[in-house]
């Protein structure tokens, strides 16, 4: 890791702690506090969702174990929150799956695109206990950051400055994405990728660094990209997903009753949070398309099988690049369908 991106991370983790110095009356009476880095607002789903734990939390231990949630990205970026928990910077995090491509590249199997062709196949995908559930979490602890559980977040949606109905229309143009194979297609389709984290992409399309972009549609209206941009495409062309980590060395130091607690907690919210990412992902489309100025595009039958025919090298790519992991990983999602 670069100098510079240490030294944040150290600052980072200084903030937190003066933050809860200064802040979090609950946490002195508490003999475990867990500090959350979290990537979006308070207004998303999975942030929420991290509330929605920490409530369950502290009720069922009495106060024993608080757990303090900082938003927005207010301690690391997305792409810093897997060194920040491996490292103990910060106890528990937040952020994208794909933010372990660098060292892991098979957790890039979701954003495959249309690698899993239906709703069910992704419930049977993410559920826990899934064999590539099984297979991806068990290659993250070897990072020294469990997998708490799974945060669904949504089908992925193109957006942009010009409409987007057909793969080719995204030829010549820059592209956010949110992850390294992602990146790949944009190329196969002829644009140019940048890889920018949640936190920064409203500027990015604010200055024009970036034509269009990929994301769930609920981090268009958290993150209000509507004021930016003025399409947004329905391709549901990957599964966002997010996981939440809880240092390895924090993890062993709980008592037996208080990981009671913690893995409980987790199970119920990953539930919650799953059991109603539909709804959500519907009521954010349609506040956009009601309430913004941005246009809906939903693609008929044709565009989509166009969108999935340009697709099809991408599942030879991934397996070519994430080894006998990744190849393992496809086996177990061909086995579901």
């Amino acid at each position: 890791m670069k100098t510079s991106t240490t030294a944040r991370l150290l600052a980072a983790a200084g903030l937190a702690i003066g933050v809860t110095l200064t802040g979090a009356v609950a946490s002195w009476a508490a003999d475990v506090t867990l500090k959350v880095t979290a990537q979006l607002p308070a207004s998303h789903p999975t942030t929420s969702n991290l509330m929605e734990f920490k409530e369950i939390v502290e009720e069922k231990s009495g106060g024993e174990i608080a757990v303090e949630i900082y938003d927005s990205a207010q301690l690391y970026k997305d792409s810093e929150v897997p060194q920040a928990v491996s490292s103990g910077a910060v106890a528990m995090g937040t952020a994208s799956l794909t933010r372990f491509a660098g060292t892991i590249p098979a957790v890039d199997f979701f954003y495959v695109p249309f690698s899993l062709p239906s709703l069910e196949a992704v419930e049977k995908a993410t559920a826990p206990g899934s064999e590539i559930r099984n297979l991806l979490d068990g290659a993250i602890a070897e990072t020294g950051a469990k997998v708490l559980w799974w945060q669904a977040v949504g089908g992925a949606v193109v957006m942009s400055n010009k409409p987007v109905h057909m793969p080719d229309d995204l030829k010549g143009m820059k592209v956010r994405v949110f992850g390294k194979t992602l990146g790949n297609f944009v190329e196969l389709l002829g644009g140019a990728p940048a890889l920018i984290s949640g936190s920064e992409q409203f500027l990015a399309y604010q200055r024009g660094t970036v034509d269009a972009g990929m994301s769930s549609a609920a981090g268009v209206t958290s993150r209000k990209i509507y004021e930016v941009l003025d399409h947004l495409t329905v391709t549901n062309h990957a599964d966002v997903e997010f996981v939440v980590l809880i240092n390895q060395g924090v993890w062993d130091g709980l008592s037996d009753a208080h990981k009671a607690i913690v893995d409980a907690a987790a199970k119920q919210v990953e539930k919650s949070l799953r059991d109603d990412v539909n709804r959500k992902e519907t009521e954010a489309i349609d506040f956009v398309r009601t309430q913004t100025k941005m246009e809906v595009i939903t693609l008929d039958d044709e565009q989509l099988a166009a969108w999935k025919k340009a697709s099809a090298p991408m599942i030879d790519k991934y397996i070519e690049s994430s080894g006998d992991l990744g190849r393992k990983v496809v086996e177990a999602a061909e086995a579901l369908q």
